[in-house]
């Protein structure tokens, strides 16, 4: 399948040892949205936080494209997409261009893996779309919201003035918060390289300065994916959970438990945050023992 518009040269600051696919993109209302495409068989869309982006997939891909059609986006602001103007990278903005991609791409029986912001996001279009999907691969994250006293400080400090000027002019989610949460090793510099390269500027670090804000601001927004749970809690979910993760615990991890009856958790033992870096090959063969017993 190829990417609508043509397919620019890569910036340098990606690796091509460490992510060797092709690049493809759709417009969407505006926004040139940058994506994966990549194996065959059912779909398994992959979808990303803050401040990450599809190379967060890269070893996960790896292992599964043999099996799945494995989908990686990302959104408009992250990674390689550009935003259209006025776009103010809200989640329910993000969710519809992801789901505006589901339609065009036609995809169908598929799995969704949802790690971070992915959750509301990919939870968002599941609901909108629950004929597309038939199980769900659930990372540390959440769908619902949120408002106890830790996550109201995260929110407001780092949503807020102090957040914008650390995000902005110290690039903090990318230089000191991925690295936080990676628990079992160092990234390599090329790794790090890769989450810096899509934020070079000030002003291009505005999308991971909504994110944290929106944890408050868009609680209506996480209302109604909540509310769109209902119609998709029958399907099966396997729930890959770091331990060592400081934003999402045990209580997050247990309600996805209590939602999804029919469900197989995987605790990823001393991962952190960010599970795709810690422990890719833990997911993978969680993902692929899982479907060979039927889900």
């Amino acid at each position: 399948m190829t990417g609508e518009g043509g397919t620019p040269a890569r910036p340098n600051w990606i690796p091509e040892s460490l992510y060797p696919y092709p690049s493809h993109f759709a417009e969407i209302d505006g926004s040139r949205v940058h994506y994966l495409d990549e194996g065959s068989g059912p779909p398994l869309l992959l979808l990303h936080g803050n401040p990450t982006w599809s190379f967060l997939y890269r070893d996960i891909i790896a292992g599964l494209r043999d099996r799945f059609r494995c989908v990686a986006v990302d959104y408009p602001g992250f990674g390689l997409s550009r935003a259209a103007p006025g776009y103010r990278f809200t989640p329910a903005e993000h969710a519809q261009v992801v789901a505006e991609l589901v339609t065009r791409l036609d995809l169908r029986d598929a799995m969704l893996m949802v790690q971070d912001w992915g959750g509301p996001i990919g939870f968002a279009v599941a609901g909108r779309h629950p004929d597309r999907f038939t199980s769900f691969v659930i990372g540390n994250t959440w769908a619902w919201p949120k408002s106890d006293v830790t996550t109201q400080a995260f929110s407001r400090i780092l949503g807020g003035p102090v957040g914008g000027w650390l995000i902005r002019q110290r690039n903090f989610f990318v230089e000191r918060i991925i690295p936080v949460g990676v628990r079992r090793k160092k990234l390599d510099k090329a790794v790090l390289d890769a989450y810096r390269g899509p934020f070079p500027t000030p002003e291009s670090r505005e999308p991971i300065h909504v994110f944290p804000r929106e944890i408050l601001a868009s609680r209506t927004f996480l209302a109604g994916v909540e509310r769109g749970l209902d119609v998709v809690r029958d399907r099966p979910a396997l729930i890959v959970w770091g331990t060592k993760d400081v934003a999402f615990r045990d209580p997050e991890r247990r309600h996805w438990e209590e939602l999804f009856a029919d469900h197989r958790t995987v605790l990823l033992d001393g991962a952190g945050h960010f599970i795709q870096e810690d422990a890719a090959d833990e997911i993978v063969a969680a993902i692929r023992e899982w479907r060979r017993k039927g889900h």
